[in-house]
């Protein structure tokens, strides 16, 4: 890709229209300040003092932050939330960066998910993180909700260019994309085929039909409870993804971390990701390269630019810690560049 190509690219960014659908959480940070710690006058227990609450919207939120910061005007969140404080935060979240909230339904049945992560305030670095609570459900999703989600969508479908999916739960049907929302929107995607559709699933990925699948590399080849820092081998997804393609009858592109990613289409093409020293923070990376990369298709990008596009992005976002990041417009250049110097072999 030259610069000049990735210009025209971003120009095109503003104008596009995106609807995200899934799983929105809250983030919700707690900016813990240990100098002040007290003991409990009930328990004895050590109290931790909150000096500061930071919170985003997380999930399907956090591709629709990375959107909105890489330029796009129109954005829509469908989805469903509790009818709590959590539900309130998280339309504010949403809101705050111009993305409509009308499609994101509130539902008595169920609690707004949440990850709400307390930190070390003192210490800025991943070791300053505390153990993370999570909120989810873990009751089946009623199918009536479902569908007064898909009515949602079906309202906003022809209004837009691109469709991301955002199935963020693992357990089977306790989110918003369950199986009968996977069917729909297959059926929904064969019928508009004028919107780009695009699916992220951590566990069903392999279920998805009619739209542009992301697996990461371990979910491509079914490789559950990968160790940390494990790699699939490239030759063993050079093998894998053909495979995958003609289950699903899709285009597939695959994350391969720091390595970049591999697309499928028009052929198989490896592309190659951006070195970025360290220390680096890879929470939400996935979610900002879906983000770098649909934009970039909606904007008439070839799936390989595309994912050049994700990987520019995602090596922006990593390099923020302690929380899940974005990139705007202008920082793509200067990391385009610094993406062809290291493929030339040559030093910056």
């Amino acid at each position: 890709m030259t610069p000049e190509r990735l210009a025209e690219l971003i120009a095109q960014f503003p104008s596009r229209r995106i609807a995200v659908i899934g799983d929105f959480f809250l983030d919700k940070y707690l900016e813990v300040d240990h100098e002040l710690d007290e003991p409990s006058f009930e328990t004895g227990l050590n109290a931790n003092q909150v000096v500061a609450i930071r919170r985003f919207a997380g999930a399907a939120g956090t591709v629709v932050n990375n959107l909105a910061a890489l330029g796009c005007k129109t954005l829509h969140a469908i989805g469903a939330v509790g009818d709590d404080g959590e539900a309130y935060d998280l339309r504010g979240c949403l809101k705050k960066i111009g993305c409509s909230t009308d499609g994101l339904l509130t539902s008595g049945e169920m609690m707004t998910p949440t990850y709400l992560k307390p930190r070390d305030m003192c210490d800025p670095s991943l070791a300053g993180e505390h153990e993370r609570y999570d909120t989810k459900n873990r009751q089946p999703t009623p199918p009536t909700l479902i569908e007064e989600v898909l009515m949602a969508f079906d309202r906003i479908v022809s209004q837009v260019d691109a469709v991301i999916v955002v199935d963020q739960v693992v357990d089977d049907d306790c989110g918003i994309v369950t199986a009968m929302m996977r069917d729909a929107l297959a059926e929904r995607a064969a019928q508009n085929p004028h919107v780009l559709f695009w699916a992220d699933s951590r566990n069903h990925i392999h279920d998805f039909r009619h739209m542009i699948i992301k697996p990461n590399q371990f979910e491509a080849v079914h490789h559950a409870n990968p160790l940390p820092d494990e790699r699939i081998e490239l030759d063993r997804l050079r093998a894998a993804i053909p495979v995958l393609k003609a289950k699903t009858h899709v285009p597939v592109c695959v994350t391969l971390g720091e390595r970049g990613m591999f697309v499928s289409d028009p052929e198989l093409t490896h592309v190659p990701g951006v070195k970025v020293p360290g220390p680096i923070d890879p929470t939400g990376a996935g979610d900002s390269a879906t983000a770098g990369a649909v934009i970039s298709l909606a904007s008439g990008a070839s799936l390989a630019e595309a994912a050049l596009v994700g990987n520019l992005v995602a090596s922006i976002t990593v390099q923020q810690l302690a929380t899940t990041g974005t990139a705007k417009p202008d920082e793509l250049p200067p990391r385009l560049e610094l993406w062809r110097v290291q493929q030339a072999g040559l030093k910056p």
